[in-house]
């Protein structure tokens, strides 16, 4: 039910107007260098996302141009249950920075990663559309300065960093 709730609110805003640049896409993805555990920064969060605490994303592949992602959180508190997606993104064969990201057959999210550091340790995912937006580290914290440059680099891709909302993240042990 919780995925026919995000492609039915993903479906109705594509009615709304957008920002009509395409959108920049980070340069030269390694795809194999991006798998791994990523945790949510900051986001503009999905329906389901808000309140999200421990928010996680795993990246597997699992063919050229497929990935298995999970999705993990803690709805609302440190101490709630730990909830868990499992979407398949597939890659663009022309680009590997442009995914779509399947929770339900048949239908495909538009999902791009905007932006990767040259080390692989901070990453920008968002989408066309510019609806919604995921800051992510290999870490569960960053730096006051680092936040801000990649809050700098989300604003540059023409998203209203206003609705930025940060994800809390406390961990005794990995995830």
């Amino acid at each position: 039910m919780r995925w026919l709730i995000i492609v039915s609110v993903m479906l109705l805003q594509a009615c709304q107007t957008t920002d009509p640049r395409p959108i920049a896409v980070a340069d030269d993805l390694n795809l194999d260098r991006f798998m791994g555990d990523w945790y949510v920064i900051a986001n503009i969060p999905t329906p389901p996302e808000k309140g999200a605490h421990n928010a996680v994303e795993s990246y597997q592949r699992v063919g050229p141009y497929k990935v298995a992602t999970t999705f993990t959180f803690r709805d609302g508190s440190f101490d709630a249950e730990l909830k868990r997606m499992t979407p398949t993104g597939f890659v663009s064969r022309e680009n590997p920075a442009i995914w779509g990201m399947r929770f339900i057959w048949p239908f495909k999210a538009d999902f791009r990663v905007l932006y990767v550091g040259e080390d692989y340790q901070t990453t920008i995912i968002g989408r066309q559309k510019r609806d919604y937006v995921w800051i992510m580290a290999r870490q569960p914290q960053l730096s006051d300065e680092q936040y801000q440059a990649l809050v700098n680099i989300t604003a540059d891709r023409g998203y209203d960093i206003h609705q930025l909302q940060k994800v809390p993240q406390q961990w005794d042990a990995s995830p």
